[in-house]
């Protein structure tokens, strides 16, 4: 189901759907809910107390867990574009060692695993270079 105006909405709910037919069952694939949508005082009150409990700016969209490897996978649509805090975690989750991608389709999602070790239960994608 395509909602309008939500691509990368769209798009997390159809690679989630695919990273669970793809991995292992044992695979943990979650979403960290981590910015209020809500406007004014009752939001920012309310995104006050996420970030007390330890919602971190700039969060990936999704981690997949899996066989000991971690990734974190940032979801833009086709033409977006990192913010500054999503680079700075970037950034910081490169530095510890753990794998990051950024993600504009599902054959990117696919081919993230792929780049980054994952076991998967179908054929990845086959990549070509750019001409």
């Amino acid at each position: 189901m395509t909602r309008r105006g939500t691509p990368e909405a769209d798009l997390q709910r159809t690679i989630v759907q695919a990273l669970r037919l793809a991995l292992p069952r044992t695979a943990i694939i979650h979403h960290c809910a981590n910015e209020v949508t809500e406007a004014g005082p009752r939001g920012a009150k309310r995104q006050a107390i996420l970030v007390g409990m330890g919602v971190h700016a700039g969060f990936a969209d999704l981690m997949v867990l899996c066989d000991g490897r971690v990734l974190f996978l940032e979801l833009k649509a086709p033409k977006g574009r990192l913010r500054p805090t999503q680079e700075a975690f970037r950034d910081a989750v490169l530095a510890q060692g753990f794998s990051w991608a950024l993600v504009h389709s599902l054959d990117d999602a696919l081919g993230a695993l792929g780049d980054h070790g994952f076991t998967t239960r179908i054929a990845p994608p086959v990549r070509r270079p750019a001409p």
